[in-house]
C-alpha cells in the first residue's frame, strides 16, 4: 500500500454493535489491527449472499492498511458442529453434506467434502479480488483448543454436563446477550428440561458414533465454541474487531462473548462488533438450505462480471439491506465497464504516469479519505471517482495516480483492466487492414470538421467491415474493437 495515503489521515470511526453508536476506533497495539470473521461453513457452494460478507471484511481490512495499520485478519472455516439453525436445533450441516453427496459416514468423508467446497469458496473470493486472509483456520483442526476451553468453563462452573452434552450456563454472566437481542430469541434456543435456563446453549454435543474422544464424553464441538477457539489462538484473549452477518447478533456472537469472557476472567473478546446486513432475494434473504442462492458462476453464465457484483455492493453501505435484481447488476455490469472503459482512455492519453500533488489533487485525496474512514462509506467514495473522471480542472496523470490510490481500498482492479483493455485495442489496432485504417483517418478528418453526417456513414462502413468505432468523447483517438 501506497503509505503516502496517511499525510492527511483522519480518524476513523465504526459503527460498533456494542454500544449501538459510531465510535473512534483506537487499536489495542499502536497502527496494528486483529479482526475476526466468521467464515463459511463449507458444506455446499458460496452463494453471492454469503459473499458480501467477505467484500465487507476485505473492504474494511483495506480502509485500515490505507490508514498505514498492519493487519492480521483471520477467517475461518466450520467444517463441524454447525447445526441447521444458529442454536441446538437441526441437523448437522456437514452431516447434512455427507448425506446428500452419498458419501460414508466419516470424519475423513467431512473432511473431503470441507476440501472441495473451501477451495470452491477461495475461487470466489478470488473473482471478487479479496485479498486473502492471514489465515484460514479450520474447526476439526482445533479440537484441543475446544477442548481445553470447555475444561476451562467446567472448571469454573459456569458449564455443565448433561445426557445430550456440556451446556453453558448463562444465568453465570449477568451481562449475557449484551451485543443485543431481538424478540423471540427464547424459541430459538429450544426446550430441553435438562437445562438450567432455555437461554443456555451447547459448547459439546455426544455423540457415540461419530466424533472426537474427550475426557468429558465423545461428540464435537459446538459452533459457538469453535470461534472463540480459533479467535483466541490466532488474535489473543482480547482483540480489536469482530465481523460478522446480522443474522450472529442474537444467538452465535452472544454466545460467544459469554463463553469467551468467562474463560479468559472477563477480558473483552473483542472491542469493536461490526455485521453487514443481508442480500434480500425473493422477499427473505438468501438462503442455501431453502435452495434460494445463487453464485459467482451463476452470475458470469448471465454476463455479468465478478467486480460488477462488487462494484454493485459498493453502491450501499454493508450495514443497509440490498435487494437482488438482475437488472441491478446489468446496470452495475454497465456501470464498472464504463469505468474501466474511462479509466483506459486516461491510460491512453497520459502514456506515462507523472507525479502530480496539485491542490486539487490533494483535496480528492483526503475526501476519498473522509469518506472510506467514516463507517466505509462507499457510496460516497465510488461517486468520488465518478467526479474525479469528469473534472476538467485535473490532469490525466493524477486523476490515474488517485484511481490506482483509491482503488487500494475499492478492489475493483480498474487500472489493471483498464490497462489490459487498452493493450486489447492496440493489439485490434496493429491487425486493422489499410481498408480500414484509411476511413478511420478519413472519419477523424470529418470530425474535426464537425461534419457529423459524414462521419457517421463512415462509422458505418467500418462496421460493415467488422469493427466497432467507440468515440471517447474528449478528443481523443477513437476506440477499435472487433464486431
Amino acid at each position: 500500500m501506497d503509505n503516502n495515503t496517511t499525510e492527511n489521515s483522519s480518524d476513523i470511526y465504526l459503527f460498533n454493535t456494542l454500544g449501538k453508536s459510531k465510535q473512534k476506533f483506537s487499536p489495542i497495539t499502536p497502527n496494528k489491527v486483529g479482526m475476526y470473521h466468521c467464515g463459511p461453513t463449507v458444506y455446499d457452494y458460496p452463494h453471492i449472499g454469503n459473499l458480501r460478507a467477505y467484500v465487507f471484511a476485505d473492504t474494511l481490512r483495506r480502509v485500515f492498511e490505507y490508514n498505514g495499520y498492519e493487519v492480521n485478519q483471520v477467517i475461518n472455516i466450520t467444517d463441524i458442529g454447525h447445526l441447521s439453525s444458529d442454536s441446538d436445533e437441526g441437523e448437522d450441516k456437514m452431516t447434512k453434506a455427507i448425506l446428500r453427496e452419498g458419501k460414508t459416514m466419516t470424519l475423513a468423508s467431512m473432511r473431503e467434502i470441507a476440501d472441495y467446497y473451501y477451495h470452491s469458496f477461495r475461487d470466489a473470493i478470488k473473482d471478487l479480488n479479496i485479498l486473502s486472509a492471514s489465515t484460514y483456520p479450520f474447526a476439526s483442526d482445533h479440537i484441543k483448543e475446544d477442548v481445553d476451553m470447555i475444561n476451562i468453563l467446567l472448571d469454573k462452573d459456569v458449564a455443565y454436563k448433561t445426557s445430550k452434552g456440556i451446556y453453558f450456563d448463562t444465568s453465570k454472566k449477568a451481562d449475557y446477550g449484551k451485543l443485543g437481542q431481538t424478540a423471540g430469541d427464547e424459541s430459538r434456543i429450544g426446550e430441553d428440561s435438562e437445562k438450567r435456563n432455555y437461554k443456555d446453549f451447547a459448547i459439546w454435543k455426544f455423540d457415540d458414533k461419530l466424533g472426537y474422544d474427550t475426557t468429558f464424553g465423545k461428540g464435537f464441538p459446538g459452533w459457538h465454541i469453535e470461534c472463540s477457539a480459533m479467535s483466541a489462538k490466532y488474535l489473543g484473549d482480547s482483540f480489536d474487531i469482530h465481523t460478522g452477518g446480522v443474522d450472529h447478533i442474537p444467538v452465535h456472537h452472544n454466545n460467544e462473548i459469554a463463553q469467551s469472557e468467562c474463560a479468559h476472567g472477563g477480558a473483552p473478546l473483542a472491542n469493536f462488533w461490526l455485521h453487514n446486513a443481508f442480500l434480500i432475494f425473493e422477499g427473505g434473504k438468501m438462503s442455501k438450505s431453502a435452495g434460494t442462492f445463487i453464485t459467482i458462476d451463476t452470475l458470469k453464465e448471465k454476463g455479468i462480471l465478478p467486480l460488477a457484483y462488487r462494484y454493485w455492493l459498493l453502491t450501499a453501505r454493508y450495514s443497509t439491506a440490498i435487494n437482488y435484481s438482475h437488472t441491478a447488476l446489468e446496470d452495475a455490469n454497465r456501470a464498472y465497464s464504463k469505468l474501466i472503459d474511462s479509466t483506459a482512455s486516461l491510460i491512453a492519453d497520459a502514456g506515462k504516469y507523472l507525479d502530480g500533488e496539485s491542490d486539487t489533487f490533494k483535496e480528492y485525496k483526503n475526501n476519498f479519505l473522509k469518506f472510506v474512514n467514516d463507517d466505509l462509506d462507499t457510496p460516497k467514495a465510488l461517486a468520488l471517482v465518478w467526479s474525479l473522471l469528469k473534472d476538467v480542472e485535473i490532469e490525466n496523470n493524477e486523476k490515474l495516480q488517485l484511481i490506482e490510490q483509491f482503488d487500494n481500498v475499492l478492489g475493483l482492479n480498474i487500472i489493471q483492466s483498464a490497462k489490459d483493455k487498452v493493450q486489447a485495442t492496440e493489439s485490434v489496432i496493429e491487425d486493422l487492414t489499410e481498408e480500414v485504417k484509411a476511413l478511420i483517418e478519413e472519419r477523424e478528418k470529418a470530425r474535426k470538421e464537425k461534419n457529423w453526417a459524414e462521419a457517421d456513414l463512415i462509422r458505418m462502413k467500418i462496421n460493415d467491415l467488422g469493427y466497432k468505432v467507440e468515440d471517447t468523447g474528449n478528443d481523443t483517438k477513437p476506440k477499435i474493437s472487433i464486431i
